[in-house]
């Protein structure tokens, strides 16, 4: 028979655990995930959008919505959607009993635009916010964690993979290397190799405190916004990299669907 205080000692253990427990789900800052899906797929040919094109059987942008929802159930899910594609969407969600709880903004004219028209949706002041693009259905449970707790740590991050290929940099022909020559001048045009082993390839959810990421998109509209990370460095603002998983592409091009289709059959 136990004595008394072996008996107390494992309950005061569990009570200290389920306190601190308690305690961090209390102090968990929220955590929202904005799906930017504005496209038009025009490189995917064909009319219908590329984020209703389905993938064995189910919307792209559905696989997108259950990969966070399956991650943390807690988070909460902003689809940013052109207007005129809101209607087309109901309609699927009613022929799929697509159940994921999840709310509607309007898309805007650019991808800044749509994630400004997503962040009026954000309704806590101290959260974190995850934005990413409605069109990577394969990223990982692993690499969306990783990415809430570096933000919540550093304040921004965006997941990067290495670059496998050899790169190669277009340099005008009378210039020394590294000055970039224009995209469209790419045949007999000069190049130098350039170590592959200093870049890194972005994928999202690049993921922000929300109070950074509402400031950033305070300021004014630039060209040079390719995504949230160079919106927020603008700020002057460090962004931390977190390794991504490689099976979380784009899907642009009707090759994508083919290694898509490929891995929903190889079991994601």
């Amino acid at each position: 028979m136990c004595s008394l205080p072996d008996a107390i000692f494992p309950l005061s253990t569990f009570i200290f655990h389920l306190s601190t427990f308690i305690f961090h789900l209390s102090t968990q800052m929220k955590r929202y995930a904005i799906i930017v899906a504005g496209g038009k797929g025009l490189r995917m040919g064909g009319e219908l959008p590329k984020q209703f094109i389905p993938i064995a059987g189910r919307p792209v942008l559905m696989r997108t919505l259950d990969a966070f929802h399956a991650c943390d159930a807690s988070i909460q899910l902003i689809l940013v959607l052109p207007r005129d594609h809101q209607a087309y969407w109901h309609e699927l969600c009613a022929q799929y009993q697509f159940a994921v709880p999840h709310r509607i903004a309007d898309g805007g004219a650019t991808r800044f635009h749509s994630v400004q028209s997503g962040l009026s949706l954000v309704d806590t002041p101290e959260a974190l916010v995850a934005v990413h693009d409605g069109v990577r259905p394969f990223v990982s449970p692993e690499v969306i964690r990783r990415c809430y707790a570096e933000a919540e740590a550093h304040g921004a991050v965006v997941p990067v993979v290495p670059v496998v290929e050899t790169v190669r940099q277009l340099v005008s022909g009378d210039s020394e290397a590294g000055e970039p020559r224009h995209p469209e001048a790419i045949v007999n045009s000069r190049s130098v190799t350039v170590p592959r082993d200093a870049y890194r390839l972005v994928q999202t959810p690049q993921t922000f405190r929300a109070t950074l990421l509402r400031r950033a998109y305070e300021q004014p509209y630039r060209d040079a916004f390719t995504d949230d990370a160079s919106v927020v460095e603008a700020l002057g603002c460090a962004v931390s990299l977190v390794d991504g998983n490689r099976e979380n592409i784009k899907l642009t091009t009707p090759f994508d669907l083919i290694v898509a289709n490929a891995l929903v059959d190889s079991g994601w």
